[in-house]
């Protein structure tokens, strides 16, 4: 049977855009291979204040994976394993007992109280400050040691700081379960108001992510920010009240402690876990006001400036 020219003509067409391959343009044809190769600046990144908590929510459960990846990466080759985190703790509160409660036989303030007291109410503050101090000093290094998953594949890189502080907080939680215990050897009792830790513990960790948001963006273009941390954190150590009590200073210069973001957190964690008096809730509805425009103005940095990785790095 014969076909008609104009038959043949079609046909022709159609043959000769089969072996040419369809022409279209980029944004009909991209396919999601196409977009995650696609510069990070040709995407759209959230920077209202609800997309600080809904980040994490949508991403909650890749959170908790790399966290506990996170956690055991720490220890794995060793022959201790995860056991190390609870005899770190221990044993850095046995070093203080013998330092701090025998040697120098110190007392917190001028109130009349043990040795012991003193090592508890040490440990508490050092606790606090470790949990800044680990998430501050690796957060410059975030982006940086995460190069893959800047360039290739696209991936929610503002997670990264809360799966840093979500193993610091681990860390965090075991010493005060150790701290727990030595108090209930020495007071012979536990307070209720330990009720109250995570209340006074959320505002902080709000100012911690404002913080690591922050010192992750600019430490992909400032490198040397990663060694001006590690002095910061060590001077707001011994600027914050973990050796002596505020009312040690003058009272012309207490006020500059408690302008200390730590001075306050500080001494609301030692009273509902070792006094046993209530937290301040007017500060800490300030705080709270305070950590969250933080984390706020961090996070807007992180999303303002993460355009660039790609090409820095």
């Amino acid at each position: 049977m014969k076909r008609s020219k104009k038959e043949a003509s079609s046909e022709s067409r159609y043959n000769t855009k089969l072996q040419c391959g369809w022409r279209r343009p980029l944004q009909q044809v991209a396919s999601p291979l196409d977009l995650n190769r696609m510069s990070p600046g040709a995407r759209k990144h959230p920077i209202n204040l609800s997309a600080v908590f809904q980040s994490f929510w949508d991403h909650r459960p890749l959170i908790l994976q790399m966290t506990r990846r996170e956690i055991v990466g720490r220890y794995r080759g060793s022959i201790m394993g995860l056991l190390w985190s609870l005899i770190n703790p221990i044993l850095m509160l046995g070093v203080y007992s013998l330092v701090f409660g025998k040697i120098f036989q110190a007392r917190w303030g001028t109130a009349p109280g043990s040795a012991g007291e003193f090592t508890l109410v040490l440990f508490a503050g050092m606790i606090v400050h470790g949990l800044l101090a680990e998430c501050v000093n690796r957060a410059p290094g975030l982006i940086v040691g995460n190069v893959n998953y800047v360039k290739k594949v696209v991936f929610p890189l503002e997670i990264l700081p809360w799966v840093q502080l979500g193993a610091a907080l681990f860390h965090a939680t075991i010493s005060s379960l150790a701290l727990l215990v030595f108090v209930i050897l020495i007071q012979h009792s536990v307070n209720w108001t330990l009720v109250f830790v995570p209340v006074v513990l959320l505002p902080y960790l709000m100012f911690i992510m404002g913080c690591s948001w922050f010192l992750a963006a600019t430490g992909v273009y400032l490198r040397d920010l990663g060694q001006i941390t590690g002095f910061i954190t060590t001077v707001l150590l011994f600027l914050s009240p973990v050796f002596y009590p505020v009312s040690a200073l003058p009272e012309n210069y207490r006020f500059l402690m408690l302008l200390n973001p730590l001075t306050f957190i500080i001494e609301q964690f030692r009273n509902v876990l070792i006094w046993g008096n209530a937290p301040d809730w007017t500060g800490l509805g300030l705080y709270l006001a305070f950590g969250v425009s933080v984390a706020w103005a961090g996070f807007f940095w992180f999303q303002k400036t993460r355009r660039g990785f790609a090409d820095v790095l």
